[in-house]
Order: C-alpha cells, then sequence, then structure tokens
C-alpha cells in the first residue's frame, strides 16, 4: 500500500514522464529531418539570431536545439545522447539538480543544457573539482560545440590573465570551482578594467556544477579566501608545540560519572575541539611564567595553544594532509582524497601542524577578499548541478540554493546486487575478513575495486595484500598522476584497485578494460593529443571496425600499419575480457568503512553496474571505526560480549546496518548545521560585500560622469557628517562647536580657510548646513577646474579604488576578529547571531564614513603630475 501511495505521490515520476513527452519525444521525432542537415552550425546560428533578437525564447527553441545538439554529438564525437540524457540536459535547463547515476553520461548530458543556453550569447560555465576534469571536458566536448560554430575555453590552474580573459569571453567555459570562484574576487580587487577577466557585461550568468554535491555541500564548510600575508611572528607556533606535549589529556565531565572534566584538556572528536580545564589553564600559566592567560595581552597565546592541541589530538598525517616532497603541509579533501594544494587551514591551524611536523612555518594571513561558495553560486543568474547522488541532500539544496533534485531513470535497469555490511568487533578481524574476500574474488577473475578513507588505510590494507601476494594498484592523492589510467583499467579481469574515496573520479570504470583510453596513451606517446580531431576518428574507426581504417590512420603522421595492428589487438583483447568479466559476475566493491556522508559511500557504490553491467558491493564496518566509536550503538557491541563472538565473527544485519544509516545522518545533520552556521554569518558580509563590489564595478567601468557625481557625493556626505557632529540640529545654537568644526573641514578641504566660521552663529540650523554645503560644492567645482575633468576623474577612479581596497581590508580583519570571539557573548545570555549583526553593521557604516572622509583628504591634497594641493 505504502508502495502505491509513495508512486501515486511522486513528484519525480510525474516530472521525469512530463519531460519525455514535451521534450524527449518531440525530439526524437524530429532527428530524422535534423540528420539531412548537411551545415549544423548554420542551423543552429538561426535560432541563435531568434533568441538573441528577443523573437523566441531558449524554452521557445530547446526542442529544434536539443535535435541539433545530439545530432552535432553523434557527428563529431560517435555518442548519439540516450533519452534519458535528454530530459537530464532540460533539468539542467530548468535550474534543478540531476541526479544521474555512475556511467549514464553527465558529461555529454551537460553539452545540452549549456550549447542551448549559448544561443543567448550571454557565456557559460561548467565547473568542475580538478583541472584534470575541465580539460578532459573542455578537450572532448569542444568537438561537440565546435560543430555548432560555439567557442570552447579552459581555465586551468596557473594561467596568465590574459589567457583568462580569452577562455572567458568564449560561449562555454570549462572551469574548477576554486579558480572560478577566485578569479571573481581577484576581478573585484583589479585596479583597471584591463585587470578584469570576467566578461564585463554578464560575469555570472549561467553555469552546470558538476558533482555538485561534492562542491555545493561538502566543500562549502570552506569559504574562497584570497590572503595576503599578516607579518606576524611565527616562532611561537613551535614553542606551543613542544608545551602542549607536556600537557595531559583528560576524560570530559559526564552526569552521575564525573561532575568536572580531568586532567589539563578534553577532546570532541565530534566537534574537532579541545577544551582546556582549570588544571590545565594554571599549568600553561605556569609553564609561560604569565598571570592571566586570557587577558588581553595573552589571548594570542591561548589561541596558539588550542591550535597546537588541536593539531596533535585530531588532526592525523596521510589522513588529514600529507607533508610532500618539499616539505609543505598539503591539505586532504575528507570526500574525495584528493590533495589540496594552496588550500589552508584557517585560524592558524594550518601554522600549528606545521610546527608539529617540525616543516618550515609559512606566515599567518590576513584576509583580503572572501566569500563561500553557497553565496558565490547564488550570484549567478541562473545554476544547476549533476551528480550521481543528491537526492538524499535535495532539503538543504531547497533551503540554501531553490534548487530542487530530479532523479534521472538509468538508460538500463541496475543489476547490481548490494549485500548487507559485515560488522566486526576490531578493525583487525575487519582487515583480515577484508583480505580473504579479496582473496576469494580474484581467484574467480572477478576485478576488485576497494575504497579507503584514508591514505593511511590505503597504504596499510596494500602492504596487507603485498604479504597475501595479491598484485594490486593504488590510487590516492599521493599517485594522483596516474589516476586516469588506474581508474581506466580497473575493470580488467584480476584486476585489484585501492582508491581513496571515489567521489568526483570522473573517469568510468569499464569492464574489460577502457579500450579507447588505452589507444590514447599509445597516441600521446608519439605526441599526437587523442582530442585533435584525427585522433579522434582513429580510435572511432578501431572501435567501430571501420573498412576505412587505413585511411583514416593514414591522415595521422607516425601511426603506421604496426600501431594499427597493435591498436586494433588492444580492442579485441578488452571485448574478450568484457565478456569474461560479465560472466563471472562483473566488477565487486569493498568498502573498508563507512563515511560519514551516505552519499560517499553511494558514489563508491555506483561504480558497479554501470550501464546494465552485473556487479556487487559490500562494506565491512568495526566498531574500532570513527564513525561507529562516535555514533553507533554501544548496546551492540555488549550483545557481541554477550554472545562471546570473537574478532572471526562478524554481524550481519539488518539492525547493525540501519544504526549506521542513523549515525550518518547524524552527522549529515550536524554537518548541514555548520554550513547553514556558515551562511547566516557569511549572509551579513554578503550584502556588505555586494555594495563594496558594485561600487567597485561602477568606478572601474562606469562613464566619467558617474565617477565624478560619486566623488561629489562622498564629500558633501563627508561635509554632513561634520555638520551632524559639531551643528548637531536637536542641539541648541549656543552648544555647536564651531572650532571643532572649522578644524575637520579644514583638515579635509583646505579652502575652508577663508570661510567665514563666525557667520553661522547667527542663522539658523537649515541656513547654516545649507552654506557650509555650498562652499564645498564651490570647492570641488574649483578643484574640477584647477585638474581639468578627465585628470579629476582619472584621479578620483585611482583614489577611489585604493581607500576602499585599504578600509574593505581592514574591515575583513575586523570582521575575523569579531567572529573569532563573538561566541562568548553566549555566556551573558545573549544571541551570538544577533551581537554579530549588529556590531558588523556599525563596523560597516563606520568604515563607510571613513572612506569618504579619506576619499575627501584625498582628492583635495593630493599632489598631481607637479600641481600642488595645499598641505
Amino acid at each position: 500500500m505504502f508502495r502505491l501511495l509513495n508512486k501515486m505521490f511522486d513528484n519525480n515520476q510525474r516530472d521525469v514522464a512530463r519531460l519525455r513527452k514535451t521534450i524527449v519525444e518531440p525530439v526524437n521525432a524530429m532527428e530524422a529531418e535534423i540528420q539531412q542537415v548537411e551545415d549544423l552550425a548554420a542551423e543552429y546560428a538561426k535560432l541563435r539570431e531568434q533568441v538573441q533578437s528577443g523573437e523566441k525564447t531558449l524554452d521557445d527553441v530547446i526542442v529544434p536545439a536539443f535535435a541539433i545538439i545530439r545530432e552535432a554529438g553523434r557527428r563529431s564525437i560517435g555518442k548519439r545522447h540516450y533519452d534519458v540524457q535528454l530530459i537530464g540536459g532540460a533539468a539542467l535547463h530548468q535550474g534543478r539538480i540531476a541526479e544521474m547515476r555512475t556511467g549514464e553520461g553527465k558529461t555529454l548530458v551537460a553539452t545540452l543544457a549549456l550549447a542551448l543556453n549559448a544561443l543567448e550569447g550571454r557565456g557559460c560555465h561548467l565547473v568542475t573539482v580538478n583541472d584534470y576534469l575541465a580539460r578532459v571536458g573542455a578537450e572532448e566536448m569542444g568537438l561537440v560545440y565546435r560543430t555548432l560554430g560555439l567557442t570552447v575555453g579552459l581555465i586551468q590552474n596557473q594561467m596568465q590573465p590574459h589567457e583568462r580573459k580569452a577562455a572567458y569571453a568564449c560561449d562555454i567555459t570549462y572551469v574548477t570551482n576554486s579558480e572560478l570562484g577566485f578569479d571573481y574576487l581577484r576581478d573585484n580587487m583589479a585596479q583597471s578594467p584591463d585587470g578584469l577577466v570576467l566578461r564585463a557585461d554578464h560575469p555570472l550568468n549561467f553555469a552546470i556544477v558538476d558533482e555538485v554535491d561534492s562542491i555545493l555541500i561538502d566543500e562549502a564548510r570552506t569559504p574562497l579566501i584570497i590572503s595576503g600575508s599578516a607579518e606576524k611572528a611565527t616562532d611561537q607556533y613551535y614553542v606551543m608545540a613542544k608545551l602542549v606535549k607536556r600537557l595531559k589529556k583528560g576524560l570530559p565531565a559526564e552526569p552521575g560519572v564525573r561532575e568536572e572534566p580531568t586532567e589539563d584538556f578534553v577532546v570532541d572528536e565530534k566537534t574537532k575541539g579541545v577544551h582546556l580545564t582549570e588544571q590545565g589553564i594554571t599549568r600553561i600559566e605556569k609553564l609561560l611564567s604569565i598571570q592571566d592567560l586570557y587577558s588581553p595581552e595573552n589571548m594570542e597565546r591561548a589561541h596558539m595553544i588550542t591550535q597546537a592541541l588541536r593539531s596533535l589530538h585530531l588532526y592525523e598525517k596521510d589522513t588529514d594532509y600529507i607533508v610532500n616532497e618539499k616539505g609543505e603541509v598539503v591539505i586532504i579533501d575528507e570526500f574525495t582524497g584528493r590533495a589540496m594544494p594552496g588550500r589552508r587551514y584557517g585560524e592558524g591551524l594550518h601554522q600549528a601542524i606545521e610546527a608539529k611536523e617540525g616543516v618550515k612555518i609559512e606566515n599567518e594571513n590576513q584576509t583580503l577578499a572572501t566569500i563561500t561558495y553557497q553565496n558565490f553560486f547564488r550570484l549567478f543568474n541562473k545554476f544547476s548541478g549533476m551528480t550521481g547522488t543528491a537526492k538524499t541532500e535535495e532539503k538543504e539544496f531547497l533551503d540554501i540554493y531553490g534548487a530542487d533534485v530530479l532523479v534521472i531513470p538509468t538508460n538500463l535497469p541496475v543489476i547490481r546486487k548490494d549485500a548487507d555490511d559485515l560488522i566486526y568487533r576490531t578493525k583487525n578481524g575487519k582487515f583480515a575478513a577484508v583480505v580473504e574476500e579479496i582473496k576469494t574474488m580474484h581467484a574467480t577473475g572477478r576485478p576488485i575495486l576497494i575504497g579507503t578513507v584514508s591514505i593511511e588505510t590505503s597504504e596499510s590494507l596494500s602492504r596487507l595484500l603485498h604479504a597475501a601476494g595479491v598484485k594490486h594498484s593504488v590510487l590516492n592523492a599521493k599517485y594522483e598522476a596516474l589516476e586516469a589510467s588506474i581508474v581506466a583499467q580497473a575493470g580488467r579481469s584480476n584486476a585489484v584497485t585501492i582508491a581513496t574515496n571515489m567521489a568526483g573520479r570522473g573517469t568510468d570504470i569499464m569492464l574489460g578494460g577502457n579500450a579507447e583510453f588505452m589507444i590514447g596513451e599509445m597516441l600521446e606517446k608519439i605526441g599526437i593529443s587523442r582530442y585533435q580531431p584525427e585522433a579522434e576518428n582513429l580510435m572511432k574507426a578501431v572501435m567501430r571496425r571501420d573498412e576505412r581504417l587505413a585511411q583514416v590512420a593514414a591522415q595521422l603522421p607516425g601511426v603506421d600499419d604496426a600501431f594499427v595492428r597493435d591498436a586494433v589487438q588492444i580492442r579485441d583483447t578488452v571485448e574478450a575480457d568484457r565478456v569474461k568479466v560479465k560472466e563471472v559476475g562483473g566488477l565487486h566493491i569493498i568498502g573498508t568503512e563507512r563515511h560519514e556522508s551516505r552519499r560517499i559511500d553511494n558514489q563508491l557504490r555506483g561504480r558497479a553496474g554501470r550501464q546494465g553491467d552485473p556487479g556487487s558491493s559490500r562494506f565491512y564496518v568495526s566498531f574500532e571505526d570513527d564513525l561507529m566509536r562516535l555514533f553507533a550503538n554501544e548496546r551492540v557491541v555488549a550483545m557481541m560480549d554477550t554472545l562471546g563472538m570473537d574478532d572471526t565473527q562478524p554481524i550481519e544485519a539488518k539492525m547493525v546496518t540501519s544504526a549506521i544509516e542513523r549515525a550518518q545522518k547524524r552527522v549529515e545533520d550536524r554537518n548541514f548545521s555548520i554550513r547553514k552556521q556558515l551562511l547566516e554569518f557569511d549572509n551579513v558580509m554578503s550584502k556588505q560585500r555586494e555594495t563594496i563590489y558594485a561600487q567597485r564595478r561602477e568606478v572601474l567601468l562606469g562613464p566619467d560622469e558617474d565617477v565624478s557625481e560619486s566623488v561629489e557625493g562622498m564629500i558633501g556626505d563627508f561635509v554632513e557628517m561634520q555638520l551632524d557632529n559639531f551643528m548637531p540640529a536637536d542641539q541648541s545654537p549656543e552648544s555647536w562647536d564651531y572650532d571643532g568644526l572649522r578644524g575637520a573641514l579644514l583638515d579635509a578641504i583646505p579652502s575652508f580657510e577663508s570661510f567665514d566660521f563666525e557667520s553661522l552663529k547667527s542663522m539658523s540650523v537649515a541656513d547654516a548646513h545649507h552654506k557650509v554645503l555650498e562652499a564645498a560644492a564651490e570647492a570641488f567645482e574649483a578643484r574640477e577646474n584647477e585638474l581639468g575633468q578627465s585628470l579629476l576623474v582619472g584621479v578620483s577612479r585611482y583614489v577611489l579604488l585604493q581607500v576602499v581596497d585599504q578600509y574593505w581590508k581592514e574591515h575583513l580583519h575586523g570582521m575575523d576578529v569579531l567572529r573569532q570571539g563573538i561566541g562568548l557573548r553566549g555566556y551573558g545570555q545573549r544571541d551570538p547571531f544577533t551581537e554579530y549583526k549588529f556590531e558588523a553593521t556599525k563596523m560597516f557604516n563606520e568604515m563607510i564614513d571613513t572612506v569618504k572622509g579619506e576619499v575627501t583628504k584625498f582628492v583635495f591634497r593630493m599632489q598631481v603630475g607637479g600641481t600642488a594641493a595645499a598641505d
């Protein structure tokens, strides 16, 4: 009955059925007609003209556009969009999150929505999680876009500004989330229009975010920050790293057991927090020979000690970070297992880890520009996303981004068999069982993919497999250069692959191996890019057994008969192996631990059973795993003790699997709360940031008269502030401070030297204010005549940018300090967030007032090209 009710009220099925009727069926009906069109670019150009002239909207032309794009895919790369891929493309165009299983061709789906939205001529972005996926997507799918007459840009790390500008000017740009975000921030620090790399007219028009859950959920806890050196002494971090090793870890207070925490400090692994006890504070004060650890002059030391304790007890080498060959501490993304060079933990934590590891400490940084991923992507006119796992996070996507999730049906039914978890008492028992299962499966010839949650675990398991005589490959952050090659061949007979997480890998695991990838590697060994059209034609000809193979090969210098024979042999070997692997059951997935997020587990499972292939999966868990240790039910452990179960006897029960999923749900809810709180605080900053960035953009790109009006308005506001300070309307003229007003105005505007301040005493408030403001306007006009309007505007642009940037930077530092300390106000029964909003608004208004005063001083007192202003 419940299944029937779910079906009746399943909006997802209804939406898919609607798209099938309104998009898929009409596109299929046009297919034969479009196949007769010789010049697809000309046909596409007709649609572009209709859209850009306003004659039709994108929704009006979606059916013919999709029909043309599908045919472009078939002609250029030999891939015809499946019907379900058309549904995915329509969902992306609607600004929704498309959940598509691994192996369903998300890369190709994106071409539909991108090429459709490119008809407007405002630029579109495909946002990926790393440079490799951006490059592969741009090179492979670029053939489809160019068939339509579109230009394709690619942004990679270390590119020069002029290269970035050219890439963003293209119709479609492939870029990573961090590069795009940092380019946005850098554009809002530019000192001239030439420094802008994003489009000036529509910088953030439409974006499709690949692996959207990884970028907008997993990475959303860490904001994008551009920093400059704060030039703080770093030697103290080494001192604190040694000092905290002398402190003793205790147990937290527990009602009915301990009224007070024990020893010097306690660790809260769930929140990654460390709390000093009274005993610990006293001991530190004695060790440092200071009176009060939390006095204003010692606050920096207290902060360093907390971070040193966190680095020692909560952050592990080869799990949370690695130390590379250059002696740098590099963060490991907990969700993808990738190294993240250039990213640093904030608030001195990174320096504390560097001190713990005994490597060189980089200077602590000061924030110059920052934005969260949530607020950044909400700046787009429209954005959508795609991933293999999003439905579990639909509430967050709706709450924060206003985007719902549409689950796209698979092209072929999924026949993978997912077994219940096996739960062991200890990690040793669990890994002994994992090795036995690998040996058993390996003996049958089945390919096996083993997922681990850390580099340390992957290397430990690798040692166990070496000892067992099982040949295998290891994929983790230390060996990312080999990633595509390892993943592409993980489906071959007898292949055993250990991978640290599988989120966002971007390369399909094909049963029997990936023949095209292997032929592409052969081409690149002789200096030919696999993505150039002639190479694509050769690979297609080999895979399709094309009779004209020899003619196609002749178009590539260096490709001889021997090369062709080797390529054909690879194809035949892979096809024979695919049949063999299917017969023995397909790819088998082994998870060595449950991740905090169900999505990551589902992504690992999703590597098997692509496009109707057979496959299976099972997770192995122990009560010593972090997730189980921190969140699972202790009664299950007690039950195992009662039954006398040892390391070799697992529990396989729905009850325990459900307990694990409940634990994961609790962690996901906690992480959602963290992200939501981060967003709430950043929303306060967001309004301020929008104000500052809008003003900067107006100064950079606005016409001369707007800049001149802006400066004149600031001068008027500054003068009004002084009048309100020294001649307030709610006080009698006898109490006005004429000398104070004279000093404040003269400090900024030298021409007030000759102003008759005595005459104000006999005037009404309105008349006095009017006379002073009139004098300020005349001073500005005189300055304009002195310098000439063109020079004054040029000076004003420079002054505005310099002053705004300087005080915005100081404001960001003040906000950092405020954010770190605002939690303490909770002890005074005041809501920290309300206090933060109040203080932040007050600080911002003060900054704006300061900017107006500094701009006024600069405009009137700056010396320009030999023209001396009074000083």
